[in-house]
This record gives structure tokens, C-alpha cells and sequence, in this order.
């Protein structure tokens, strides 16, 4: 069984008149940093919030945006223009990858059980407080079980 949320993200194209645009083939740029944008213009917050939430819900059938959405998802309180492209960005990947989804399975009787995990951290990468962002997934038989993207703790030793 394939859970996808291909409905969902129909209208949701349709919500932020995003039904017309152009797919891209990765949900943010390579290497992207962002930060405050303190100098670029300001935009609707009510907007960007709406946009970030609803690519949240995404992310439970979509785990490959999960990186993507936490970074767009540490300006909500005062989001600049880069800020809104990048979250439109992953809308237009969503467009061109509207059937993806994560697979169910019961055929696991001819699996050899298997677990298998990946992980990855981009050393720092947080333009701001220079934390390292972390991701994990876990699979079962081949199939998806687990998966996170987050910004890791500063853990400070105090000395004395």
C-alpha cells in the first residue's frame, strides 16, 4: 500500500496559486544557508505560516522534505523574502513529485529481516547559531520505518 498525500498537495498548490508552476527536481537548493535576511523585505506572516504548516503535515508521508522544512520552519517569526522561496521551492518539488508516498508492505515472508539506517549532519550549518543539523532514517525490510531531520543541542561544561 503506497500512502501518499497526492490530494493534499493538489490543493495545496491550488491555495498558494502554485498549481502552474514549475516542478524542480530537488526540494531546496544545494548548500543553501539561510539566514535572518534582516535587510530583505518582509513578508506575510500569516502566509508563510500557513505554507510552513501545511508542508509539516507533508513531511508524515514525505520524509526526503523533512530537512527543507525545518529550515524554512526557524524564520516563522519574522520570515523575509529568501525565506518564502525556499518554502515555495519545496512546493514546486512537491508539484513534480506529487506521487510520491511512503510504501506498506506484508511481503515480508521472502525478506531476510534487514535493518538498515543512514544518517547524516551538516557540521554547523546554522548560519545563526552555528549548530549541526542532524538526519536519521531506519529501514525494515527495505521499507521505511523511521526518519527525523533536526537541529542538534549545544551541551556547554562548566568547569569548577
Amino acid at each position: 500500500m503506497l500512502t501518499h498525500q497526492r490530494k493534499y498537495i493538489h490543493d495545496v498548490l491550488v491555495k498558494f496559486k502554485m498549481l502552474n508552476c514549475n516542478a524542480t527536481e530537488t526540494p531546496t537548493e544545494v548548500n543553501l544557508k539561510l539566514d535572518r535576511a534582516e535587510n530583505e523585505d518582509a513578508v506575510d506572516n500569516t502566509l508563510y505560516r500557513q505554507m510552513v504548516g501545511f508542508l509539516r503535515f507533508v513531511c508524515h508521508t514525505r520524509p526526503e522534505i523533512s530537512y527543507s522544512v525545518g529550515l524554512v520552519s526557524r524564520f516563522m517569526n519574522d520570515p523575509r523574502k529568501p525565506h518564502l522561496v525556499a518554502a515555495k521551492r519545496i512546493l514546486r518539488y512537491l508539484k513534480g513529485t506529487n506521487r510520491f508516498g511512503v510504501l506498506f508492505t506484508n511481503q515480508t515472508s521472502n525478506c531476510s529481516l534487514q535493518l538498515v539506517a543512514y544518517s547524516d549532519s551538516d557540521w554547523s550549518g546554522d548560519m545563526l547559531e552555528r549548530k549541526s543539523t542532524l538526519g536519521y532514517v531506519f529501514m525494515l525490510y527495505g521499507f521505511l520505518i523511521s526518519w527525523c531531520s533536526k537541529r542538534q543541542e549545544v551541551h556547554v561544561k562548566h568547569y569548577g
